[in-house]
């Protein structure tokens, strides 16, 4: 199939910065394609808790997140690798939601508004020229004046874009594997627990469905020590601290199997490739522990929606629009992901974690400014 129409913006990616974006662009008039690989609903590996500075941007998305009845979550448990932990209040704190529910709902909201959302569907090259993109895929080819980049961690986008991080391979502890259960057991609504172990650290929050997300992020060397045998690695690493040990031992876990995803890396990637705008982890992943990833993607769609050009077909418009997005985002994000990548580094490990909570247990101001740093304002 072969579409006439031009599109005001084409989104690929429908993972929540892109959805979120379709949404705000439709508010506004705008004639917008969303082009998402999968089919609604579907389980993406993430953490799920989500900073409250979004709760206002996805109820004006036409979400009704109050009538969820969600767990707000306030409290902050982090232990090390041994089990020596410290709990204190968590500040602005979060909701736990899971993704399968909110991408959901947040598509069906976008089919109202008139995006034209397509389900699997891959793309499989992108041009421009003469101002406007040409997106070839397996649906079709479409014509858009904009393309917006939300499609995650990675994608074979990257790899035509021919985008720096893609020409070099990283070994061992600078790949990282990420991997999600989804369980029943017995654990506070209202906290969020950081569990260290070597080379890695798993997050629990519960979630809508009386569920809770449980998700760990490794290294692949990890995984690779025990033949890449994902149970045999909880057993002789994650279990020696005995916080993982409990939860493993005593949960019911949902998944036949757990969701995996690889080549996890958290190198700088260049915000515009060939006038292509990238959001969210298309524009650079944050440490899990350092980021609120979720909320920095509807951040940036937030930031897109405010400043896309009234006039698309103008290319001075274009010209402009490029540049102060990249002012905005690197205002916002860029020095969370730089303090990302090293505060990454810290954990994972026995003594170092031991000393950092140690030092910041007698003193939860500090700890609360650490972790303020990773929240943003509400927008």
């Amino acid at each position: 199939m072969e579409a006439n129409e031009m599109y005001d913006a084409a989104i690929i990616g429908g993972g929540l910065g892109g959805l979120t974006l379709s949404i705000k662009l439709a508010q506004q008039g705008k004639k917008v394609l969303l082009v998402e690989k999968e089919t609604y609903p579907f389980h993406k590996v993430c953490g799920e808790y989500i900073s409250m500075e979004s709760w206002d941007f996805i109820e004006s998305c036409g979400i009704p997140l109050k009538d969820l009845h969600l767990p707000i979550i306030s409290q902050v448990r982090i232990s090390a690798p041994n089990g020596y932990y410290l709990e204190q209040k968590l500040g602005l704190g979060g909701f736990g939601i899971s993704r399968h529910s909110l991408d959901h709902l947040l598509f069906k909201q976008a089919l109202k508004l008139g995006v034209n959302a397509i389900q699997n569907c891959k793309v499989t090259g992108i041009t421009f020229e003469n101002n406007h993109f040409e997106i070839q895929s397996s649906s079709g080819i479409f014509k858009s004046y904009y393309t917006f980049g939300a499609y995650g961690k990675k994608s074979n986008i990257d790899i035509q874009l021919k985008r720096q991080f893609t020409q070099h391979k990283k070994q061992g502890k600078q790949n990282y594997i990420g991997v999600k259960y989804h369980i029943k057991t017995a654990f506070p609504d209202n906290l969020i627990a950081l569990h260290n172990f070597k080379d890695g650290y798993c997050g629990i929050s519960k979630i809508d469905q009386e569920s809770y997300c449980l998700c760990y992020l490794t290294t692949q060397q990890n995984l690779s020590k025990y033949g890449n045998q994902i149970k045999a690695m909880e057993e002789a690493v994650l279990f020696k601290n005995p916080s993982l040990k409990k939860i493993f031992k005593e949960s019911e876990i949902l998944y036949q199997k757990p969701l995996v995803i690889s080549q996890i890396r958290f190198e700088p990637k260049p915000l515009i490739e060939q006038h292509i705008i990238m959001l969210g982890d298309a524009a650079g992943l944050i440490a899990p522990l350092c980021g609120n990833g979720m909320s920095m993607a509807m951040r940036a769609a937030d930031m897109i929606s405010k400043l896309f050009p009234k006039n698309v077909a103008c290319i001075e418009e274009r010209d402009e629009f490029e540049k102060v997005y990249s002012k905005t985002w690197n205002k916002n994000f860029a020095t969370r992901l730089r303090a990302g990548r090293i505060f990454q580094q810290l954990f994972g490990s026995t003594l170092i974690t031991w000393l950092i909570i140690a030092v910041l247990k007698p003193f939860p101001g500090v700890l609360n400014k650490i972790i303020r740093a990773t929240h943003g304002e509400p927008f």
